[in-house]
């Protein structure tokens, strides 16, 4: 069965940083596209960071770049959100994210609480 499971969220000052995780199984974690999304109360999920199947190449929200970094690892079927500079406003429910247009599949996490405060 599916899954794709996140953690590291929790609460941080401005300024600070926290790694997200995000372990997937019952898939070919290694074929799909992967993502970071976030959904702050009242807005829309939108999409922060991406990455290619191998990790070639990755994009970001203009909102992040700079701030932010996707990488992954297939040895260990695991996709990283690296995010540094937080501000209030990155406050939201992280979402990770596995596509594979190819193959027509699209999973998704229950998502993980960042809260950015003094």
């Amino acid at each position: 069965q599916v899954q794709l499971v996140e953690s590291g969220g929790g609460l941080v000052q401005p300024g600070g940083s926290l790694r997200l995780s995000c372990a997937a199984s019952g898939f070919t974690f290694s074929s799909y596209r992967m993502r970071w999304y976030r959904q702050a109360p009242g807005k829309e999920r939108e999409l922060v960071a991406a990455i290619t199947s191998i990790g070639g190449s990755t994009s970001y929200a203009d909102s992040v770049k700079g701030r932010f970094t996707i990488s992954r690892d297939n040895a260990k079927n695991t996709v990283y959100l690296q995010m540094n500079s937080l501000k209030p406003e990155d406050t939201a429910v992280y979402y990770c994210n596995a596509v594979s247009f190819e193959l027509g599949r699209n999973y998704w996490g229950q998502g993980t609480q960042v809260t950015v405060s003094s």
